[in-house]
């Protein structure tokens, strides 16, 4: 589960949310609830933005306070990130683990593009290249 802290500001009639962790950027709802449905879009924005650049991923960091929330990435996002991560310790460029999966650069983009569906199967050969093993869990709603 990939998860950032966000900070919900009220500023006049509407919520701003930050991701101080990210570090750059914002958006806003003008109803908690959407202000939440907001920061989520931001959140896989953002860090689809930072995989894109070929950067390191911020770690996140524990904040307190009553304005911050946990703002989890959906799950495919949420394993697509762990995934870029992985690659990126690894140092494994992206053209090996894409001969590694008998796949073309243009599948290899694709599979880190977290507005882009994939197949679990290649989701679970590209771990499995980089010496990892992906495990999917189930918890309760809140």
């Amino acid at each position: 589960m990939v998860q950032y802290q966000a900070e919900f500001k009220p500023e006049g009639d509407v919520i701003v949310v930050t991701f101080p962790d990210v570090g750059y950027g914002a958006t806003q709802g003008t109803t908690e609830a959407e202000a939440l449905e907001m920061a989520t879009d931001f959140l896989v924005m953002a860090i689809g933005d930072l995989i894109k650049q070929g950067k390191q991923l911020p770690p996140a960091s524990s904040r307190r306070g009553r304005k911050y929330r946990w703002i989890k990435l959906p799950a495919l996002a949420g394993v697509k990130t762990e995934l870029y991560r992985e690659l990126k310790d690894s140092r494994m460029r992206k053209a090996e683990l894409a001969r590694r999966l008998g796949i073309s650069r243009g599948n290899m983009d694709r599979l880190f593009d977290l507005h882009h569906s994939t197949r679990l199967e290649l989701l679970e050969a590209a771990f499995a290249a980089l010496g990892r093993r992906l495990s999917i869990g189930v918890e309760k709603a809140a």
